[in-house]
C-alpha cells in the first residue's frame, strides 16, 4: 500500500505537470491570436456585406423542444437582424407544450405545401409553415426526433448557401451575423465558424436585445459565466492558431450547408451532435486530400440563459461529458494520427487528455491523498501537488478575465469585474470538485448506453 501510494504521487505529480504543459500551449496561442485579431479592421467586412447585394443567403436553423417561453422572443431578436439576405427557420420537434402555438399566434403562421427535397432522412415532417406578416419566417412541425434530426429536418428545408444553428434560448448581436459571414468571403476552404456565446442571467433584455451585460446575482450561474469568459476567450481561440479547433458551440455557428450536407448531416446518435459534425468535417476533408478549416471569432456575441438549479447543471455537464466520450469513441482513430495533423496530433489527444481522462485520474489521486494521509504513509507535504494544480486553474481563468477586459471589455464596470475574479478563487475551491462528480457521472452514464438529453428547465429571459 505504502509503494503504491508513493508511487501515485509521482504519477499525480507527472500528470498535473502534462496537463499544465497542454494547458499553458493554449493560453500561450491565445494570446497570440488575440494581438492578431486586435490589429485587424472588424468593421471592414462588414461593410462589403452589408453594401453588397448579392451577400449569401443564410439559413438560421432553431431547433425547439418545450420552448414556450424563450422562442418567439428568439425568432423576434433574429427578425431584427441586420443581415440583408436572412431566412429563419424553426423546427418544432414534437413538442407537447405550446412552442408551435405561440410562434403561430406571434407571427401569424399559415400552413404550406411541404415542398422541399429530403436530402437527409428525418422524423416525419407533419407540416410547414409560413409567417404571413414575415416571410423570411418558416416554421417546421415534425415528430420528435432529437436536436440533431431537427437540425438536418432543418438542413432540408433551408434555401441559404449558409446555415446558423442556435439554440431556440439564443439571443444573437446585431452585426453578428455580418462578422460571421467574413471568413466565409475571405477564404475558401472554411467549412464553420463560431462565435462568443455568453450568459443573459439577471442581464436586463428590450426588444430581444441585451441592454447591459452583467454579473448574475445567483453562485451558479456566476460561476458559469467565468467558465464561458475561459472557454471562448482561451479555449475557443487558443485553438485558431494551432489550426486544431474541434467545437463550434450547438448554440451558435454558422456552416457552409453543401459541407454539411456532403457529410450526412448531423449524427442522430451522437449526444454531442455539435462537436461530432465539427470532427466528421474536418476529418473528411483529410481522408479526402483537402483541408477544411475552422475558425471562431470572438466578436460575434450571442447570448443564452444559463442553467440556475445544481440538478439541471448536473445533468447539462453530465450530458456534456457523455457527448465528448461518444465523439473520441467514434473518430478514436484520428488520436495521434499524423494522416490527420494538427486535429490528430493535437486537438484529439488534449480532448482525451484533459478533457476525458483528467475527471478519472483527478478522483483517483484525491482519494489515494486522502487515503495516504490519514493512515500516515503520505507526508503533509504532498499537499503542494494539489495546491499548485488548483492555483494554476485559478491563475489561468484571473488571466483570461485579464484579456477578456483588455480586448473586448465585456464587463464595463470594475464591480462585475472584481465580482468575476472573485468567483474564479471560489471556482477552484468548490465549482471544481462538483464538476468532477458531475462528469464522473457522465462517464458512468455513457458506459451504460445512456443517451437521454434530461429535461431543461427555462427562467426565460428578464426585460429590462
Amino acid at each position: 500500500m505504502s509503494t503504491l501510494l508513493e508511487n501515485s504521487v509521482l504519477f499525480s505529480a507527472g500528470w498535473v505537470t502534462l496537463v499544465t504543459f497542454l494547458q499553458l500551449m493554449i493560453v500561450v496561442s491565445a494570446v497570440v491570436e488575440i494581438r492578431r485579431i486586435r490589429q485587424r479592421d472588424r468593421h471592414q467586412m462588414w461593410r462589403r456585406v452589408m453594401a453588397s447585394p448579392i451577400a449569401p443567403k443564410i439559413s438560421v436553423l432553431v431547433p425547439a423542444f418545450n420552448e414556450e417561453i424563450t422562442v418567439c422572443d428568439t425568432v423576434q431578436g433574429l427578425l431584427a437582424l441586420a443581415y440583408p439576405n436572412l431566412e429563419i427557420v424553426v423546427i418544432n420537434d414534437g413538442s407537447p407544450d405550446r412552442t408551435a402555438e405561440v410562434l403561430a399566434e406571434r407571427f401569424d403562421l399559415q400552413s404550406i405545401h411541404p415542398a422541399f427535397q429530403r436530402v437527409i432522412e428525418t422524423a416525419e415532417v407533419k407540416s410547414l409553415y409560413l409567417s404571413t406578416r414575415e416571410p423570411r419566417l418558416v416554421m417546421i412541425d415534425k415528430l420528435n426526433g432529437g436536436k440533431a434530426d431537427s437540425l438536418n429536418a432543418g438542413l432540408n428545408v433551408a434555401s441559404g448557401d449558409l446555415v446558423c444553428a442556435i439554440d431556440a434560448d439564443t439571443l444573437v448581436a446585431p452585426d453578428a451575423l455580418q462578422l460571421l459571414v467574413a471568413p466565409f468571403l475571405n477564404q475558401s476552404n472554411v467549412v464553420a465558424v463560431g462565435g462568443t456565446v455568453r450568459l443573459t442571467n439577471d442581464s436586463p433584455i428590450r426588444a430581444a436585445r441585451v441592454t447591459k451585460l452583467v454579473v448574475p446575482k445567483r453562485v451558479l450561474p456566476a460561476l458559469q459565466a467565468v467558465e464561458y469568459v475561459r472557454a471562448f476567450v482561451i479555449g475557443r481561440l487558443g485553438w485558431n492558431a494551432l489550426g486544431g479547433n474541434l467545437i463550434i458551440s450547438g448554440a451558435f455557428g454558422l456552416f457552409d450547408r453543401e459541407a454539411v450536407v456532403d457529410v450526412g448531416g448531423y449524427e442522430t446518435g451522437s449526444i454531442g451532435e455539435d462537436m461530432e459534425l465539427i470532427v466528421r468535417l474536418r476529418r473528411r476533408a483529410y481522408e479526402d486530400r483537402r483541408t477544411a478549416r475552422v475558425e471562431f471569432l470572438p466578436d460575434p456575441v450571442a447570448w443564452t440563459e444559463a442553467p440556475e438549479q445544481a440538478r439541471v447543471l448536473a445533468r447539462q455537464r453530465n450530458r456534456w461529458q457523455r457527448g465528448l466520450m461518444d465523439v473520441l469513441l467514434r473518430h478514436r482513430r484520428m488520436i495521434f494520427n499524423p494522416r490527420y495533423k494538427s486535429a490528430g496530433l493535437l486537438a484529439m489527444p488534449y480532448f482525451l487528455i484533459v478533457e476525458f481522462m483528467a475527471p478519472l485520474i483527478e478522483f483517483v489521486g484525491l482519494v489515494l491523498l486522502t487515503i495516504g494521509l490519514v493512515t500516515g504513509v503520505l507526508d503533509w507535504s504532498v499537499l503542494w501537488l494539489v495546491g499548485a494544480s488548483y492555483g494554476f486553474g485559478t491563475a489561468v481563468t484571473i488571466l483570461t478575465l485579464l484579456f477578456d477586459d483588455l480586448a473586448f471589455r465585456s464587463y464595463p464596470k470594475m464591480r462585475f469585474r472584481v465580482a468575476l475574479a472573485g468567483y474564479a478563487v471560489f471556482e477552484q475551491l468548490v465549482y471544481r470538485p462538483l464538476t468532477l462528480l458531475w462528469r464522473l457521472w457522465g462517464i458512468q452514464l455513457f458506459l451504460r448506453g445512456r443517451k437521454e438529453w434530461g429535461l431543461q428547465v427555462r427562467k426565460g429571459f428578464a426585460a429590462g
